[in-house]
């Protein structure tokens, strides 16, 4: 299931227009990914919480070329699933 297939089924669950579903998806993830830009975790119970996460600094290798390359320190989004949505998915 993509986007399209949440704006879908929340257009037909709850009678909305399209676009009234789809502004509701954007308003979601868009909640979601600045709360993340804080630094701030989002927890939806059932579902899991969304963090953010530090990597460290690396140096990988370039497989074309076999080049090591130093890649810089950065955050990285991390989700960690809910037991319910685990034992769901089982």
């Amino acid at each position: 299931m993509n986007k399209a297939g949440i704006v879908d089924a929340i257009h037909q669950k709850l009678g909305t227009t399209k676009t009234q579903a789809e502004e509701a998806v954007d308003v979601v993830i868009s909640s979601v990914i600045e709360t993340l830009k804080k630094g701030d975790e989002v927890s939806i119970a059932g579902l899991g919480i969304f963090s953010a996460k530090e990597r460290a600094a690396r140096t990988a290798r370039n497989p074309r070329t076999g080049d090591m390359v130093q890649v810089p320190a950065m955050r990285v989004p991390k989700f960690r699933a809910a037991k319910a949505f685990k034992d769901a998915v089982k």
